[in-house]
């Protein structure tokens, strides 16, 4: 089920679509290794451009990309419930790499059982519920916060925008400080309102993506807050539901992400990898070292089964682009600041969607 013929005695199953995923998954190809990619949907979903797909009609179906017609019969939809650890069951195999990424609140993420059409329509149905709405509010200030509020304020000028955060500082402790200011300097040019230091009261119990004339909320240091629009981007954690209850504790980190060597091997096991989000990486998490970390481990399945020296990993300076909006950006790389505009031309603009379309070998709509 799900791949070709074994090259060389190999089946590696590759759980998870993301962008380590379809890496993991380009290079088994390239390297005529046979695989079978798992993903609960029928399309890889560009999600750097999901903030935008969700301010911009039609933009949507740029960002979801149909596996089968780039990977056929090697791609098999379905939620992996548990790891075998010995591939023995249902889909079998010799070697193993886990992508299974974090998960979070729509529209940041988008982690469900869906068709193509659905998922696309999900984010088509935002932009109405944010047209509808003549203020907006943006709870979470960490890197999916800022640039959600930044891409509505920069889709809707008019409407207002505010943004609360738990924080003083905004987006990711890892930046320097002086790029998390730029994005604070950003957001007030933009004229979007914050919120710093702050929680709102009974986040769970309010109605969120959904337009509610007037909605009432209050924060933890009594700040009252009319809203029409409420949009969530806090709550990131490690989508650990594939390995959780069948890997043993000693592999899992104290959040559910998977411990690794520097081979990036999980703990415990010699031909199982993870990669991307869900590995114990101290480094961003980001799609660009989802990308490395997959070349590595596949390099290092062929390696072991050739007998060859196998590669290690290791984190570099944080780099990181964040997209301000269409014309705006500010970001980092390597450790240094990079000017806004040059971040607006590298990223802001297309987010990178080309790229996707590019490695998963389709045209763009």
């Amino acid at each position: 089920m799900g791949g070709q013929v074994s090259v060389q005695g190999l089946h590696v199953v590759v759980v998870g679509g993301g962008f380590g995923g379809i890496a993991a998954a380009q290079e088994l190809k390239a390297k005529q290794v046979s695989f079978t990619l798992v993903d609960m949907r029928e399309a890889f979903h560009h999600n750097v451009a999901a903030l935008r797909a969700s301010v911009q009609t039609g933009f949507a179906k740029k960002t979801f990309i149909p596996y089968a017609a780039t990977f056929g019969e090697s791609f098999v939809q379905g939620r992996v419930e548990r790891v075998d650890t010995q591939g023995l069951k249902e889909i079998k195999f010799t070697h193993l790499i886990l992508c299974t990424g974090t998960d979070g609140p729509f529209p940041g993420k988008f982690n469900t059982v869906a068709s193509h059409q659905t998922a696309v329509q999900k984010y088509d149905d935002l932009v109405k519920e944010i047209q509808a709405a003549d203020s907006v509010l943006v709870v979470g200030g960490g890197s999916t916060g800022v640039e959600m509020a930044a891409e509505i304020k920069t889709e809707y000028p008019v409407k207002k925008v505010v943004l609360i955060h738990s924080r003083v500082g905004l987006a990711d402790t890892e930046l320097l400080a002086s790029v998390r200011q730029q994005v604070k300097e950003v957001l007030l040019e933009k004229k979007v309102e914050l919120i710093l230091g702050e929680k709102v009261l009974n986040l769970e119990q309010l109605k969120l993506n959904v337009t509610q004339k007037n909605t009432a909320l209050t924060t933890d240091r009594g700040t009252q807050i009319l809203t029409d629009l409420i949009i969530c981007c806090t709550g990131l954690k490690v989508n650990s539901a594939a390995y959780a209850s069948s890997l043993p504790a000693s592999s899992l980190a104290e959040n559910g992400a998977l411990k690794v060597n520097a081979q990036l091997q999980v703990e415990g096991f010699s031909n199982i990898f993870a990669v991307g989000d869900c590995a114990d990486v101290r480094e961003p998490k980001m799609a660009y070292h989802a990308g490395l970390h997959a070349a590595v481990a596949v390099s290092n399945i062929i390696n072991s089964n050739n007998g060859k020296d196998l590669t290690s990993y290791y984190p570099g300076r944080v780099t990181m682009l964040l997209a301000m909006g269409k014309d705006d950006g500010v970001g980092q790389y390597s450790g240094f600041k990079l000017p806004r505009q040059l971040v607006a031309l590298t990223k802001s603009q297309d987010l990178l969607l080309w790229k996707s379309w590019k490695e998963m070998e389709q045209q763009s709509p």
